[in-house]
């Protein structure tokens, strides 16, 4: 163990504490842009999804739909339906529906993708301002800015945004879930600030160690990364009963068509969920393991049955049997939602649940 450090340094944490607030303004200058960006984006290029799917009965029928260019897509009866050319085309979960992709939350027009860039601007500088609060609580203390719940939660927060921007550099089309993000950034910085703020000090000499910034700092990652599949597995679900009732001959109302009509498929959801579940699950693995090793280190025992490691299992075996769901049993679409949606319970209960509810070796600092 390293010996403690001198006191926190009052004027970095107090600067800490303005970059946090600062961002919070930011974050909801971010909200009222993505929300214009959904009022401003244009409905007349919404719609997609219900002309294939009515496009699709009539071909299952024998009668191809009338006024529609000649673009043929095949059917659950094994017929041929034609259907305004989309620009993507996504099999759906239960392999039963060929929809397109929604436009996105502008519609595809220039006023609302003006929206989006500028919400997506604020989103970016909120990130930077937050980011620079949780170097500055580090600084104050010369140590790693996660050794309380306050800590984790701005961090936590500050990662989520910035795999988000990171996905959208690497040319990923996910502008999709910043208004969520956004808001649910908004919240979990709420609670930290209202609920959770504790003053910058110095560690207990149990997380006094350089598997601080391995253990805890992969922990963050992955749970921001697995907040980003969860949002993803919940629009899906919606989109997928949207697209259930179009097929079933149904009308959704006029709020939800104008919402989900802009939505990838739920087979682009889908698989977009599960692709970012599967990439961070071996860091999770990780995670466990490193948090075993710093345990032996630091208590004498790898694993002693502390509330924290045994839900910190119990999310890493949800996830696994998700995994392994989809790849043995062929488990997609919604069955596999509802255990992804679980799995991601296991670890918002592991964090807040935990933490506030149950005594173990992993309180510190009251919270």
């Amino acid at each position: 163990m390293t010996p403690l450090a001198a006191a926190a340094n009052e004027n970095l944490a107090e600067i800490s504490n303005y970059l946090i607030y600062s961002s919070m303004a930011v974050y909801t200058l971010a909200f009222f842009a993505h929300i214009a960006e959904w009022v401003f984006g244009s409905r007349s290029k919404v719609g997609r999804t219900a002309a294939a799917l009515t496009a699709a009965r009539a071909g299952a029928a024998g009668k191809p739909a009338a006024g529609t260019p000649a673009v043929q897509v095949r059917t659950q009866g094994g017929g041929t339906a034609v259907l305004d050319k989309p620009e993507v085309v996504s099999r759906s979960a239960a392999g039963s529906r060929d929809v397109p992709d929604g436009p996105g939350a502008a519609g595809g027009t220039e006023k609302g993708d003006l929206y989006g860039r500028i919400a997506v601007s604020l989103t970016a500088l909120g990130f930077l301002i937050e980011a620079g609060g949780v170097v500055a609580r580090a600084l104050s203390v010369e140590r790693a800015p996660w050794g309380n719940m306050y800590e984790f939660s701005i961090t936590f927060s500050t990662m989520a945004v910035g795999v988000y921007l990171a996905l959208l550099a690497v040319g990923k089309n996910v502008r999709w879930l910043g208004l969520i993000l956004v808001t649910t950034v908004l919240l979990d910085l709420g609670i930290a600030t209202k609920w959770l703020y504790t003053d910058s000090d110095q560690l207990v000499p149990a997380l006094d160690s350089y598997w601080l910034w391995i253990h805890v700092s992969t922990a963050i990652f992955c749970g921001a990364t697995f907040y980003l599949g969860a949002a993803g597995t919940a629009l899906y679900l919606f989109r997928d009963s949207y697209e259930a009732k179009l097929a079933g001959g149904g009308k959704p109302g006029t709020l939800a068509s104008s919402v989900l009509e802009r939505l990838p498929s739920a087979a682009s959801l889908d698989k977009f969920s599960y692709r970012i579940n599967a990439a961070v699950f071996p860091l999770w693995t990780f995670t466990i393991i490193a948090g075993a090793i710093w345990a032996g280190d630091a208590w004498g025992r790898y694993w002693d049955w502390d509330p924290k490691e045994v839900w910190s299992f119990v999310t890493w075996v949800a996830y696994a049997c998700y995994l392994h769901a989809r790849a043995t049993a062929g488990w997609k679409g919604r069955k596999a939602a509802y255990l992804a949606l679980f799995a991601f319970a296991c670890w918002i209960w592991n964090y807040y649940g935990v933490n506030i509810l149950l005594n173990g070796k992993h309180s510190y600092g009251g919270v």
